[in-house]
């Protein structure tokens, strides 16, 4: 793969540090959640795993849509990331929920959720290491 944009970022003292990105658009204080012992009062992996995913995923959907010209422009995505133990270390789960506008029939809507899940970065590199379920609402 011949990368067209590469994103470089940088975390410090894991899941209670900071992480930030090379250009400085992107400056997090990271904590761990209450649920996982933690203060919660900074962002976690799994927010901005979450966050990245649903943006990617939106974009992927809006590139199938166009392609079939339907109008998804008030389409939205949420990412659910979990985290729990698998034997001697953890795991993540991922549900995506893609809320389709009205106009669109469901069957549509579903195959273009399928469509844009072949086609977006982040399921491309989840398929086989993580569970995804794709929810339409």
């Amino acid at each position: 793969m011949d990368a067209l944009y590469t994103a470089v970022a940088t975390a410090t003292h894991g899941r209670e540090g900071r992480a930030f990105s090379s250009d400085g658009k992107l400056d997090v204080r990271l904590a761990p959640p209450a649920e996982l012992g933690g203060d919660g009062q900074g962002t976690n992996p799994e927010q901005l795993f979450a966050a990245g995913y649903a943006a990617c995923f939106a974009s992927a959907l809006a590139l199938v849509a166009r392609k079939a010209s339907v109008d998804l422009s008030d389409a939205a995505v949420t990412g659910e990331v979990g985290i729990g133990k698998q034997g001697e270390g953890f795991a993540l789960a991922v549900t995506l929920r893609v809320e389709l506008p009205d106009t669109v029939d469901r069957a549509t809507g579903r195959e273009l959720v399928e469509q844009a899940h072949q086609v977006c970065p982040y399921s491309n590199a989840t398929r086989g290491n993580i569970p995804v379920e794709l929810v339409v609402e």
